[in-house]
């Protein structure tokens, strides 16, 4: 039996079962045909909306590229070679832009386009007129008005007066026949067409298609010229340069890593060389966690954990997270001194310069405590303002080992003469402040004794003294008994007044020479240094023509009283003008004699407080001759009662009227 590959027309009259039974396979054929239409259709309308959202991406990432020039990075390193490339792969994305976009058209155009048309017009066509066919043929109105009229046909007489009824009846059966005949051509035909138009119709989509990506790839292959083969060597030369200088650097930080993660496991302890630590004294900037005491009540406080850092003179606190810090304490003239502080280790306070306590740190280790005071001290001293702060600082604390070290000879000073003057007098020469340069100069072990103690707080501040003499009368340390009423103040011809701070005193050897002097002084600041005593109290240093007293300037009470006769020596410093210093020779119980050295830094010129010294001492020597005492005071200017010696015109800044505070650093 040969294939059937159409509805044959001239059967769709009779419409018999058999005709019926090949139309019913050229309707499943159709309705297979229609679902795999929306298959395809479906595939290629994802096709094409991928390369609609190729076209938006290219032009987002061009824009991408173009975006990288406008970023502030915090690092730039390299910016300028990344930013020139990326503007030339921009301009590249460009064009396959416009390369995307005329493919996109193109596959809606000679793709989608042609198998829409097939659906809407063959596919749709055929599913109408099968719709309308059934209606046509199965039609209970119309069957029923087929057989109708067939049953009248039927049962027509064979008389010929009836023709007149017959021929009705002819022509109801013949209009029943006609409306069922055209629905059927009309879909058989229509199925047949469907046959043919359904291979062109799968055809001529995938046509479009190929085009449209031949021509997108030769396109593409004429934009991708020699010139951007050379681009793109070059930038694969630098990107490949790069990567092994990544590949290098990781594999030095993966040795340092190593290197690092080989230390013994004790350095992980917060204090693991407790018991030596390797502590650096020349620091002038330091940073690390440290403990901030802060109080929640009247007797509670709480602890917290903070980073701090030193900036200049300044000290920063940055919380965790934080972006940057905060200053929290001026460093500059303040003090600082290991505390005691509840059950707490290794803390420590910083004192401001008037004295008021200011806050309570701790560190985690006796090195760091060490280090953190050591630093905030060379930062107080201001050693960061110099031109070199790290070789100050170095000096600075090899002075300070040089006081504990054991000194077999004692460096020659540059001498230099320190003239104890008048400022309204130039000419006039103090030779017992300024010795004539001697031709032997003594060995630290001639002028003080290996191991001699140094007292650092014969001197107590007001408060201490009111607490510790409350209800009893005073004792002074210096074996001198307390006369808060000085008579021969009233007929004193000298009475001048500095504001000093007391730094250490200690026993010397002799007071033939003012190298003992100079000596002390070195001990007693080195020794300061070494261990970490940074706090001094202010005193009134008032110099009569009998005594040198120092004199509390919150209540007034002398603390110390020295008859001049017994100040053997005395001597400024000849660097720092500052530093001022005396011997005193004391009586002992024995029958013999003490000679101790007193160290003080003053707020004026040292060589003033000697001058004051020498000349007191001067009028103690005349007293007994007038005609001599006359003509000494003529060469000095009198106050204007002309009852004291007047050193200056202009008060300085030893005026015991300026408050300087309590404390300050030594």
């Amino acid at each position: 039996m040969p294939a059937v590959d159409k509805l044959l027309l001239e059967e769709a009259l009779q419409d018999s079962p058999q005709t019926r039974s090949l139309l019913s396979v050229f309707e499943e054929d159709a309705g297979t045909l229609t679902d795999y239409t929306n298959q395809l259709l479906q595939a290629m309308q994802r096709v094409y909306g991928a390369q609609n959202e190729m076209c938006l991406a290219t032009h987002q990432l061009s824009k991408q590229l173009l975006a990288y020039e406008k970023q502030n990075f915090a690092l730039g390193k390299g910016d300028e070679e990344v930013i020139s490339t990326l503007h030339y792969f921009a301009k590249v994305v460009d064009e396959l832009n416009v390369l995307h976009t005329e493919l996109a058209k193109q596959l809606a155009d000679t793709m989608i386009l042609p198998i829409i048309q097939f659906r809407e017009k063959d596919l749709t066509e055929v599913s109408t007129l099968k719709d309308l066919f059934g209606l046509a043929s199965n039609d209970a109105s119309l069957f029923l008005e087929h057989d109708l009229s067939m049953a009248k046909y039927s049962r027509l007489p064979k008389k010929k007066e009836n023709e007149k009824v017959k021929t009705d009846v002819v022509k109801e059966v013949a209009a029943a026949r006609r409306k069922q005949h055209l629905s059927s051509l009309q879909y058989y035909c229509a199925l047949n067409a469907l046959q043919d138009r359904k291979r062109v119709a799968m055809m001529e989509p995938m046509i479009g298609f190929a085009h449209g990506q031949i021509n997108f790839f030769k396109k593409g292959a004429e934009m991708f010229s020699q010139n951007m083969n050379s681009f793109l060597s070059s930038v694969a030369d630098m990107v490949q340069s790069i990567q092994v200088e990544l590949e290098a650097e990781a594999e030095k930080m993966r040795a340092s890593q190593q290197e690092l993660l080989s230390v013994d496991e004790s350095v992980y302890a917060p204090d693991f060389d407790v018991a030596a630590p390797q502590i650096n004294r020349n620091l002038i900037q330091k940073a690390g966690y440290l403990n901030l005491r802060s109080k929640t009540g009247l007797v509670t406080t709480t602890w917290e954990r903070l980073y701090f850092f030193t900036q200049g003179g300044n000290l920063m606190c940055q919380p965790r997270g934080a972006v940057a810090g905060g200053l929290i304490q001026d460093l500059d003239n303040c003090s600082v001194m290991a505390v005691d502080c509840e059950d707490r280790r290794y803390c420590f306070q910083i004192t401001t310069p008037n004295g008021k306590s200011g806050i309570i740190l701790q560190a985690e280790s006796r090195k760091e405590n060490e280090e953190w005071i050591c630093a905030i001290n060379n930062i107080s001293r201001q050693i960061y303002l110099t031109d070199n702060p790290e070789a100050v600082a170095i000096k600075l604390n090899q002075t300070a080992l040089q006081a504990v070290t054991p000194i077999t000879s004692f460096g020659k000073k540059q001498e230099s003469p320190c003239p104890s003057q008048n400022p309204r007098n130039v000419e006039l020469e103090n030779d017992k402040i300024v010795p004539k340069a001697a031709v032997h100069v003594p060995d630290a072990d001639e002028l003080i004794a290996p191991g001699t103690p140094i007292q650092f707080d014969i001197v107590l501040p007001a408060t201490e003294f009111l607490d510790q003499n409350r209800g009893s009368r005073r004792i002074n340390p210096f074996g001198e008994t307390e006369d808060e009423t000085f008579p021969e103040a009233e007929d004193s011809l000298l009475q001048q007044m500095f504001i000093v701070r007391f730094l250490g005193s200690m026993a010397v050897k002799t007071d033939n020479t003012t190298e003992v002097i100079y000596e002390a002084m070195r001990q007693v600041l080195a020794a300061r240094a070494i261990h970490n005593i940074f706090r001094t109290t202010e005193s009134h240093l008032m110099v009569t023509s009998q005594t040198l007293r120092l004199i509390d300037p919150q209540t007034q009470v002398t603390r110390a009283n020295f008859e001049l006769t017994s100040i053997t020596q005395f001597a400024a410093h000849q660097e720092n003008k500052r530093l001022v210093g005396f011997v005193v020779r004391t009586p002992e119980s024995t029958g013999g004699e003490a000679l101790s050295t007193y160290v003080f830094e003053s707020n004026s010129e040292g060589e003033k407080i000697c001058y004051a010294i020498n000349l007191g001492k001067e009028i103690i020597e005349v007293q007994k001759d007038p005609e001599a005492l006359a003509q000494l005071m003529l060469s000095i200017p009198l106050t204007n009662d002309g009852k004291y010696v007047l050193l200056n015109e202009q008060p300085d800044d030893g005026s015991p009227s300026e408050n300087r505070g309590a404390e300050s650093e030594a």
